[in-house]
């Protein structure tokens, strides 16, 4: 939803492709797990992302079926970064990371998750992603006064 609202913003996306890209993402993320840079060395975050491709091309009709395709195409364009709607994708993944933060800090009075606000700063790359990352900012709980 992130990404269709975000892309809806940018005339230079295509909406249309953005969901695509993110659903491929999410589907990858629902089987290997989101993995943090830091959680797993990169040949085997390699494996497990190649393995979960394997298993959803499976489930959407074999290799070579046009839906295993359209998804592995999408998922491919994700992980490269080269498109404006998988730039916008992953800036999105990374908002709703904070989101997450945010969620934590309101259920837990007290608890600061600035690092994980700071760990974006200076990794968006979109006019739409940076401007959904400051107004979650600014909601955040812990900025809030008493």
């Amino acid at each position: 939803m992130t990404a269709l609202v975000a892309a809806a913003g940018d005339p230079g996306v295509d909406a249309g492709r953005a969901v695509v890209v993110a659903l491929a993402h999410d589907a990858a993320e629902a089987i290997v797990g989101d993995l943090a840079p830091g959680d797993a060395p990169k040949a085997d975050k390699a494996a497990r992302e190649a393995e979960a491709m394997a298993s959803m091309a499976d489930m959407l009709g074999g290799e070579g079926s046009a839906a295993a395709t359209l998804v592995a195409g999408a998922w491919a364009e994700y992980e490269a970064g080269a498109t404006p709607e998988a730039r916008l994708v992953k800036d999105c993944d990374k908002v709703e990371m904070l989101l997450q933060a945010a969620e934590y800090e309101g259920e837990h009075p007290g608890l600061d998750l600035g690092e994980f606000f700071a760990s974006v700063e200076g990794r968006l790359t979109t006019r739409a992603g940076k401007a959904l990352a400051s107004e979650v900012a600014l909601r955040r709980p812990a900025r809030r006064g008493p």
